[in-house]
């Protein structure tokens, strides 16, 4: 296992909730993440298979880079079920001048029948406390292509709302598809988290 480093913008190196974690991208887990990102083809903004070179590549030249930036354009994590990755994922997109992210996430594709709820549901808790505890963000959003029911129901259940359908916006199998774009305030997240 590989030291665990830290993204000089945050507070701490791991969150923790339910027995799951999150800790800053770990260099070991670069390889599992590409077969994951490389099998999910379908929903990801991804265009082509990518090699170890390319994985490699990404990792020293972009992701080395935003540990020590002051205001990185992404904070990415691997997510782990006690200490083993099962997924991965973060804020990316950061816009630090109107304090908005994207929530990116992925898992282990053979986990996702029986685990996803629960995997999407626990990292959601954990990249709201960095979102809005720790960054001070406005505004977290989730942009999905519309294939994924089993997404919806947990972002839903989490207060996220619909900001915005986009009517069949990506080419996908032979037909459009729409996207949806899902968002939550701070200002939410304030009043679900003093209401409980």
């Amino acid at each position: 296992m590989t030291k665990l480093i830290s993204y000089k913008i945050l507070s701490k190196s791991r969150f923790s909730i339910n027995g799951f974690n999150m800790v800053p991208l770990r260099k070991e887990d670069r390889f599992v993440i590409m077969k994951w990102r490389n099998e999910q083809l379908y929903h990801l903004r991804q265009k082509k298979k990518l090699t170890k070179k390319d994985q490699d590549k990404y990792f020293n030249e972009v992701v080395n880079e935003l540990f020590d930036k002051e205001f990185p354009d992404q904070l990415l994590f691997s997510f782990l079920d006690t200490d083993k990755c099962v997924g991965y994922g973060g804020l990316v997109h950061l816009d630090w001048e109107n304090k908005n992210a994207e929530i990116s996430f992925v898992m282990d594709t053979i986990l996702e029948k029986d685990n996803f709820k629960n995997y999407w549901r626990n990292f959601l808790k954990m990249i709201e406390i960095i979102a809005f505890e720790e960054l001070n963000l406005n505004k977290i959003y989730i942009y999905s292509y519309d294939l994924r029911p089993k997404l919806y129901e947990v972002t839903f259940e989490n207060s996220y709302l619909l900001d915005a359908k986009l009517r069949e916006h990506i080419f996908y199998n032979e037909s459009f598809i729409n996207v949806n774009i899902h968002s939550k305030l701070n200002s939410d997240y304030e009043k679900n988290t003093n209401s409980n």
